[in-house]
């Protein structure tokens, strides 16, 4: 009895330890959600997975895939090729290691001592390199759609491979399948473990560019105000002339002329054009009037946004920036060129609504959004993909709806949400 329990006991042990350095190695790469019980199957299952025999030409690989992706799938949040991709290179990291030392320790070790130690040592290693170069725990993987999907075809390579060595070899001819296994699973491993790697150095360059280009507006947003603040500089430089100018029409009688003349001083003065206090969001609608401006379109702006918003400034200027370019851009060719923003933040709730005429019907795709009516259509159309994976962040919702020569765009945003792939904390907040 007191054998059992301490085998019991040692097990225990062996799995948690196994299982806390592969979930580490899990939590560098995806947020898991904030409920306990998907905590718990997160670590389970890395547990599980971590430290299951699996011989070369087991069939154990195959019973543990799909429980493997489907919880940590549902146990993880962020964008859903994040949670395909970082579990499918983990599971190839996982049970190539799993494969290479059981296989190993059954020919040349009588003893399982020798397997728990050598699994024990391969995970810890992995969990401090994880830690040495994967960025800090919950940290978040951005990338744009296309390269999403090239990160999705890649891992195809390591996990069909790990699929054929370790099923394809037979248990009667086991010497051979471990020369095999040998030979493929470490480049299995390492391949793997170089899209890890690249993930989170394409993640990071995501971000810069990203930044680069709030930075780009937030420019050319103080250029705007510099000059407006010249030229108020300038009126009131002038001030005292056109004193004189308004004093003399008005003793010679010349009312209409003088009220003509004050309209333009007021309207000279006061042509600094500020949107609401979130300076981030102040930025982009700036830009994106003064590119209405010069397209010939006419905007309607109702928007009142707090300065403080629990909205990372890259997703609120990338929200409000896609939804504004298509604005313009469809309205522009349209013969009724105008364009209605709403925003507010009210309630807990952040919505967003933009309407514009098109020039010709839009053809609506399976996911309920537009395709893009450029030419180009392979480097285009990831504008309302976009948009709508920043609201699936937040909790939210984005809907598209065109009828009678009139598009429509709502975004709903719930601001009492963490969002699932971003640091609400961002480098780039302005202020």
């Amino acid at each position: 009895m007191e054998y059992i329990l301490f085998s019991i006991a040692s097990y225990v042990v062996y799995g948690g330890f196994l299982g806390f350095c592969h979930l580490g190695v899990l939590r560098r790469f995806l947020c898991l959600r904030p409920f306990w019980p998907c905590r718990i199957a997160a670590f389970c299952m890395c547990s599980v997975a971590s430290s299951m025999i699996v011989w070369v030409g087991d069939n154990n690989l195959l019973l543990t895939l799909p429980f493997y992706f489907v919880l940590l799938f549902f146990c993880t949040q962020g964008d859903w090729q994040a949670r395909l991709v970082v579990p499918a290179c983990l599971f190839c990291i996982a049970m190539s290691l799993n494969a290479l030392i059981d296989s190993a320790s059954r020919l040349y070790s009588p003893h399982d001592f020798v397997s728990t130690l050598l699994r024990c040592l391969a995970w810890l290693l992995l969990y401090l390199v994880a830690r040495r170069f994967f960025g800090r725990p919950a940290s978040s993987l951005s990338l744009s759609p296309r390269l999403w999907w090239i990160a999705l075809g890649l891992t195809v390579a390591p996990l069909s491979a790990l699929i054929t060595v370790v099923l394809v070899n037979g248990y009667n001819d086991t010497q051979v399948g471990l020369v095999q296994a040998a030979l493929i699973l470490p480049f299995v491993l390492l391949s793997a473990l170089a899209i890890l790697f690249s993930l989170v150095q394409l993640s990071r360059q995501w971000a810069l560019e990203q930044e680069h280009q709030l930075a780009s507006m937030r420019e050319v947003y103080y250029q705007g105000i510099q000059r407006e603040q010249q030229q108020v500089r300038r009126l009131r430089h002038d001030m005292a002339n056109h004193w004189t100018a308004l004093c003399g029409f008005l003793e010679t009688g010349q009312t209409a002329r003088a009220l003509d003349y004050l309209q333009s001083l007021q309207s000279a003065s006061h042509s600094t054009q500020h949107f609401c206090a979130n300076q981030a969001a102040d930025i982009v609608l700036s830009a994106k009037a003064a590119a209405a401006g010069q397209a010939g379109v006419c905007v309607d702006w109702q928007v009142e946004l707090p300065e403080d918003l629990p909205v990372a400034d890259l997703d609120l200027c990338a929200l409000l920036g896609n939804a504004l370019d298509n604005a313009i851009e469809a309205a522009a060719a349209a013969a009724d060129k105008k364009v209605v923003v709403r925003a507010r933040a009210d309630k807990g709730v952040l919505m967003l609504r933009v309407e514009n005429s098109v020039a010709g019907p839009l053809r609506p795709q399976k996911d309920g959004l537009f395709a893009t009516t450029k030419a180009d259509s392979a480097s285009h159309g990831f504008g309302l993909k976009n948009m709508e994976q920043i609201a699936q962040r937040y909790g939210g919702t984005l809907q598209a709806s065109a009828e009678q020569g009139r598009f429509e765009l709502l975004a709903w945003l719930p601001l009492g949400q963490t969002p699932a792939a971003h640091d609400k904390k961002s480098p780039s907040r302005l202020g």
